[in-house]
């Protein structure tokens, strides 16, 4: 089995290294994984796209996902600008970085203030960490420890507790959230 992953965001935003962080937690866990981006106009603020694929098995296709499994939108106003949906597989997962609603949004899927959260424990709007640590909640596809530690082996010290901290506020929102919705 192969999941795939399309991360959205804008340049500065970590999109890349949210897609190499997946990977490194992927081979944490013994499997094999392959992380790129591709890049309109490389210049901060510019739409991005990253992918990451995680395998049991050896990946041998090098091409952009264009049926991912899930999709993460690290800046939810690109919804309106660009078709972040496009070719998500039937009851594949969204992960939306906002404080609003899905119904909000007027979107399926779910959200995170992922932004918000990076603020408290970074101090910084650097939301990667925190949807890494909801991508674990959501999809059970990667161990929440895997990912905090593809995190402190991407930052330095006190950076990467920061980010460990935020993925793990993220992970536990989305899990008391997913709870909550199981149970109405």
């Amino acid at each position: 089995m192969v999941f795939q992953t399309r991360i959205h965001g804008r340049g500065g935003q970590g999109v890349v290294t949210a897609a190499e962080m997946l990977s490194v937690a992927a081979f944490l866990e013994g499997r094999h994984a392959q992380a790129f981006p591709t890049f309109g106009s490389e210049r901060t603020g510019a739409p991005v796209v990253s992918y990451c694929r995680i395998s049991d098995q050896e990946i041998r296709v090098r091409e952009p996902i264009v049926e991912p499994d899930c999709v993460i939108v690290q800046d939810v106003t690109l919804l309106r600008q660009i078709d972040v949906f496009a070719g998500l597989r039937p009851g594949g997962h969204v992960l939306i970085n906002t404080a609003k609603g899905p119904e909000e949004l007027g979107v399926r899927g779910v959200c995170v203030p992922a932004t918000e959260i990076a603020l408290r424990h970074v101090g910084k709007p650097v939301p990667n960490a925190a949807l890494l640590g909801a991508f674990c909640a959501l999809t059970g596809v990667l161990s929440l420890e895997s990912v905090c530690a593809a995190v402190r082996a991407t930052f330095p010290g006190p950076v990467a507790e920061a980010n460990v901290a935020a993925a793990g506020e993220a992970h536990a929102h989305l899990k008391a959230q997913l709870e909550e919705a199981a149970r109405a």
